[in-house]
Formats: C-alpha cells, sequence, structure tokens
C-alpha cells in the first residue's frame, strides 16, 4: 500500500494559506474592476437616454443631441489625434537616447526629469498653455496663414491670441510625452542583448540596430504606449478648457489656427455642468457616455493590435 500511495502525494502541490488569500485577492479585484465598470457604464446609460431623446428646446444648446454632441466627437479625435502625431516620434526618439545613445548618468537624469513630467498636474500645463504657449504660437500661426493658407488647416484668419485647436494638441502632446517615453524606455531596455549584439556585429550602425533589432521586438509596446497616451488626450478636461474658455465654437472645420474650434467632450462638460439644469445634465451625461464608449473602442482596437503582435512584444 506505501508504493501506491507515495507517487499520489509526491505528485499532489501543496496549497498554502498564503496562496489561496492572495488568489482571493487578485480574483476579487479584477471582479471590482469589472464591476466599477459595468456601474459605470449603466449609470450613464441609464442618466444619458432622457437627453438623448429629449427635444432641442429642452437643453441649453438648442440642438438635437446628435448635431449637439458630433462637433464635439470631432474636437476630441482631433486634438487627440494631432497630440498623438507630435507626441509619438518624439518619444520614440527620447526613449531610444536615454536607453541606448545617452552615457548613463545622463541617461538616469533625463529618465528621473521624465517621471517627474508625468506627476505635474493637468491645471500646471494649462496655466503654461494659455499663458506661455499660446501668446508665443501667435506670430507663428500668422506665418502660416500667409504662406501655407492655401491649405485648409491654416486657412486663417489666425487668432491673434493663439488660444486654437492646434495649441490645444501641443499641450496634450506635452502632456502625454512624459508615460509615452517612461514606457517605451522600459521596453526598449527589455531588448535581448544578444539580438543588438548580433546586429551590430553584422555591420549595422547604431540606427541600423536600432531599426532591425528594437523596434521589431517593442512594437507592441509602442502601440501601447501610444494607446495609453491617445487615452489620457481624448479625457483631458481642465488644460483644455482653459485654452478654448474663449472663443470656443461648436463647428466641424478643418481650420487648425483661428478662433472657430471646435471644443471637446470633457471641456465642454467642464464648462457647462455647473450652470446646467434639467434635461441639460442629462444630455452632458450622454456625451460622457459616447466618450465612454469611444475610449473603450480605443483600448480595445489597441489590445486587439497588441495581441497580434505579441510575439514580439516587450510588455507581454
Amino acid at each position: 500500500m506505501t508504493s501506491t500511495l507515495e507517487p499520489s502525494r509526491k505528485g499532489s502541490a501543496v496549497v498554502r494559506p498564503g496562496d489561496r488569500i492572495f488568489a482571493g485577492l487578485s480574483t476579487g479585484a479584477g471582479l471590482a474592476i469589472l464591476v466599477v465598470l459595468a456601474g459605470v457604464a449603466a449609470f450613464l446609460t441609464i442618466e444619458g437616454i432622457p437627453g438623448i431623446t429629449a427635444s432641442p428646446d429642452e437643453v441649453k444648446s438648442g440642438k438635437a443631441f446628435l448635431p449637439f454632441v458630433w462637433p464635439l466627437v470631432y474636437g476630441t479625435l482631433l486634438a487627440a489625434v494631432i497630440a498623438l502625431l507630435i507626441a509619438v516620434p518624439v518619444a520614440i526618439g527620447v526613449a531610444l537616447f536615454i536607453s541606448h545613445y545617452s552615457p548613463r548618468r545622463l541617461g538616469q537624469l533625463l529618465g528621473y526629469l521624465v517621471d517627474l513630467l508625468a506627476a505635474v498636474p493637468s491645471v500646471v500645463y494649462g496655466l503654461w498653455g494659455i499663458q506661455f504657449l499660446a501668446p508665443n504660437m501667435a506670430p507663428a500661426y500668422k506665418w502660416l496663414e500667409d504662406n501655407l493658407g492655401f491649405i485648409p488647416f491654416f486657412a486663417g484668419p489666425a487668432a491673434s491670441g493663439g488660444r486654437t485647436i492646434l495649441t490645444v494638441s501641443i499641450v496634450l502632446a506635452v502632456m502625454i510625452l512624459p508615460i509615452m517615453t517612461a514606457i517605451c524606455r522600459e521596453i526598449f531596455l527589455q531588448t535581448p542583448r544578444l539580438h543588438e549584439e548580433a546586429a551590430l556585429a553584422l555591420g549595422a550602425t547604431r540606427w541600423e540596430m536600432a531599426r532591425l533589432a528594437i523596434f521589431p521586438y517593442a512594437r507592441s509596446g509602442i502601440v501601447s504606449a501610444a494607446m495609453l497616451g491617445l487615452g489620457r488626450a481624448l479625457g483631458e478636461t481642465l488644460a483644455v478648457a482653459m485654452v478654448l474658455s474663449v472663443g470656443v465654437g461648436s463647428t466641424v472645420t478643418a481650420n487648425l489656427i483661428s478662433n472657430d474650434n471646435p471644443n471637446t467632450i470633457a471641456a465642454n462638460i467642464a464648462l457647462i455642468f455647473p450652470e446646467a439644469s434639467g434635461l441639460t445634465v442629462n444630455a452632458l451625461i450622454a456625451s460622457g457616455l459616447v466618450l465612454f464608449v469611444i475610449t473603450f473602442l480605443v483600448n480595445f482596437a489597441a489590445r486587439a493590435i497588441v495581441d497580434r503582435r505579441k510575439e514580439f512584444s516587450g510588455a507581454n
């Protein structure tokens, strides 16, 4: 009997109480996220439906829900996409310099500075945008109107104060740059050393080594960093409201340098909600539901892209 029991004893794993507690806490935390997400979605849907079905004369905007929310969706996506186009190349370049090009001490110092920038509050970026960036961008916008006015993006008339959707996009790009740089830096540092040394041994330059060995390995991590930055840009409120608090329009236009700018969903809610009442509140909540859906779809698409390239990912 001893010989028949020994194999089963050897094959059975001992489950410690700490393992059970940790597994329970982990499962509970995961379920809590799902419950909170479902609760937010349910609240936005229940409270937003009256605003979606409200007639134009029952809300402050004087418009039906679709004509009211479409310019806000356009402004949200426009500002976030421009910010992403500006921030992604800069983040990749800074992260690559810190991880592979700079001296060790300089790289550590720059890494600390990047992490510090990620902790700066939104109101600070908003003050910087309205007090420094906007006035200094006004001459550049005038130059763009005079020399590139045939392009719809710079048709003008240029805003004299510089408070435009392009200024907002630059502020958002600076805001999302630290977190994107930090993630890309960590992904680049996880590239297998043998891959880098093999590329260099075959005669590749440092740039060719980065292009052939680092970027393919870090592609999914770069996409994850970009989508995380895009998520923050889509939901940013205070900085956008501060820069566009004057001359905010509700139009759909490709002009990036004029006073006639589309607003974003988050900034519009922040500006109007304190004085809203009745069905106007429900309309604003419904616009928040639209932003919730957009953010969810963006993250879902990013997850799908990352999963397709997970064999090269340094983040999975």
